[in-house]
């Protein structure tokens, strides 16, 4: 689907995170690794107090987990949250409490702020759906300073990291419709347009492994979190939700941590992004 005025938002998006689905995202979707969080903080050259413009910001997930980190509850100035959806934005407005903050309608390439007030540019578990990336990456070199960072970060169930997460992914990922889904790696064209490359450095990345903790509701929740199955019909769904009960059942490598009250071990990855304006 290409970029136009009329959609600004991919319509998997816009449908798969419309109103109504939001507090099951909130959640169920896991928050961020606080070692990715420092190394965003250890990236920016700039001193406290921050300015930081989060793009696609949703119900507030990483907003909260980064105004709780002790690398930056006390480093942001203003934090500007901008994010497309109103079901989201009506979340984060409920779940995010600081005046420092404040959300405002927007896309990854139509921001609202001011020419170079931003620090740091953050965009988590989103910018997959960015639908022009010569656009956005002109968008973020405008908003950011001269010594200013774009930093993306995803988290991703780690397929590696036990077989039942391998065969959750195989029964999940057929359901995708053909959307730009981060694990195809197609948001990484933005890296040879003409607008990032000439204002921004080539990017640094980095990865964690590690394990959340996990429970058979959280996985099932998880999964009807994620646009393309919280589009499905209802049949459809529920072969879902019985297929992923049917993995939970089979529990091939799964690590109990309290067999008793079914809590394991849930491996997962997150990947760190950081491109520096030039």
């Amino acid at each position: 689907m290409a970029a136009t005025a009329e959609h600004p938002v991919h319509n998997v998006a816009k449908a798969g995170f419309g109103t109504g689905t939001n507090e099951l995202y909130d959640r169920a979707r896991p928050s961020y690794p606080p070692a990715a969080l420092s190394h965003i903080r250890n990236a920016l050259a700039a001193s406290a107090p921050l300015n930081v413009v989060e793009i696609g910001a949703g119900t507030g997930i990483f907003t909260r987990a980064l105004l709780a980190h002790p690398d930056w509850s006390q480093s942001v100035n203003q934090l500007r949250a901008i994010e497309p959806s109103e079901g989201m934005r009506d979340v984060f407005a409920k779940s995010v409490h600081d005046p420092r903050v404040s959300v405002a309608e927007g896309t990854f390439d139509s921001t609202g702020v001011d020419d170079g007030w931003a620090d740091l540019v953050v965009i988590a578990q989103a910018f997959h759906w960015c639908l022009d990336y010569d656009k956005a990456s002109a968008e973020f070199a405008r908003i950011l300073k001269p010594t200013g960072i774009l930093a993306l970060i995803w988290n991703l169930e780690n397929r590696d990291g036990a077989p039942w997460v391998a065969q959750l992914r195989d029964r999940i990922e057929p359901e995708e419709l053909r959307t730009p889904q981060f694990r195809l790696g197609l948001w990484r064209a933005m890296f040879a347009t003409p607008s990032y490359t000439a204002r921004f450095a080539p990017p640094d990345e980095r990865t964690w492994s590690y394990a959340l903790t996990g429970t058979r509701a959280l996985v099932l929740d998880r999964a009807q979190s994620k646009s393309y199955i919280a589009i499905l019909p209802p049949d459809d769904k529920a072969a879902v939700v019985r297929d992923i009960n049917a993995v939970l059942d089979r529990a091939d490598g799964l690590v109990w941590l309290d067999q008793k009250e079914g809590v394991f071990e849930y491996p997962y990855k997150t990947l760190v992004v950081i491109a520096r304006k030039k």
